[in-house]
């Protein structure tokens, strides 16, 4: 069954179209960058990139960076959100649970197939970035931490974007989970993916909000950039790790939720 959901998303179009996006948009910034050599003044603007000019091996991270609001999500989004809706508005899901294979099986194999998405999502958009850096920026020079501390040495440099390919693969893993819940209430994919959404849009309005401060630790979004502590010398753990810990809660609550919803729901489609 696993195998059958992974050759799916493997052959669907809509898995190639936006892993095409999530890659072109980091690269038209960084030619943009290479071109004008203007980037944002350290603390401004969407993290490492005052940091690429010196050296593009950091765009690796920044790449992630720029895709993280709202394009990786979006896409994580909607892959999951198609799970189990996608095959109730198709009618499929009462012909596959009639087969011998069980509503926690066919659960645990969507599961699967979404976290290979995000995985090969996050891994292409770093290694895209990587490249990008490498080819566009001089690779020779220092690698400044954002922190202007001492400059990261080339083997600390690619562990800690190891690090933030794993952090931002967590947090999209929550956005999963989120979408995965909807996809068991909802009978249509397009519902469960703008209900994702509009989660997502939610946290981030609050977390820009100064009266909602008592909530914001608890925001889904609210340390998903968290990783770029990674990139001070030394590193800053703390907020890497509570945002750690918070995805790790989403997911735990938001899988079990999605498996009493799916164990209990009423297919008739």
């Amino acid at each position: 069954m696993i195998r059958v959901e992974l050759r799916l998303l493997a052959r669907k179009p809509r898995t190639w179209i936006s892993l095409l996006i999530l890659i072109a948009l980091p690269i038209t910034v960084a030619i943009f960058l290479a071109a004008t050599h203007l980037a944002p003044q350290p603390g401004e603007g969407t993290a490492l990139l005052s940091q690429v000019l010196s050296n593009g091996t950091l765009f690796a991270a920044a790449a992630l960076a720029v895709d993280l609001v709202p394009l990786l999500p979006l896409s994580v989004l909607v892959v999951a959100g198609d799970a189990i809706a996608g095959e109730a508005g198709a009618g499929t899901l009462r012909y596959l649970l009639t087969r011998p294979v069980g509503r926690s099986r066919l659960l645990v194999a969507k599961l699967v197939s979404i976290v290979a998405y995000v995985l090969v999502a996050v891994v292409v958009v770093a290694l895209a970035g990587y490249l990008a850096g490498i080819i566009l920026f001089d690779s020779s020079g220092s690698i400044t931490s954002i922190s202007g501390g001492a400059p990261l040495t080339p083997g600390q440099t690619a562990l800690r974007i190891l690090f933030s390919v794993i952090y931002v693969g967590i947090s999209m893993l929550g956005v999963a989970a989120f979408a995965l819940f909807l996809s068991t209430l909802f009978d249509n994919s397009l519902g469960a993916a703008l209900g994702g959404f509009a989660v997502l849009v939610a946290s981030t309005t609050l977390d820009a909000l100064d009266a909602a401060g008592a909530v914001q630790p608890y925001l889904p979004t609210h340390y998903w950039l968290k990783f770029v502590d990674l990139f001070r010398n030394p590193v800053l753990w703390r907020d890497v790790e509570r945002g750690l810990l918070l995805q790790a809660v989403y997911v735990a609550v938001l899988l079990g939720a999605s498996w009493a919803v799916f164990m209990t729901k009423d297919v008739k489609s």
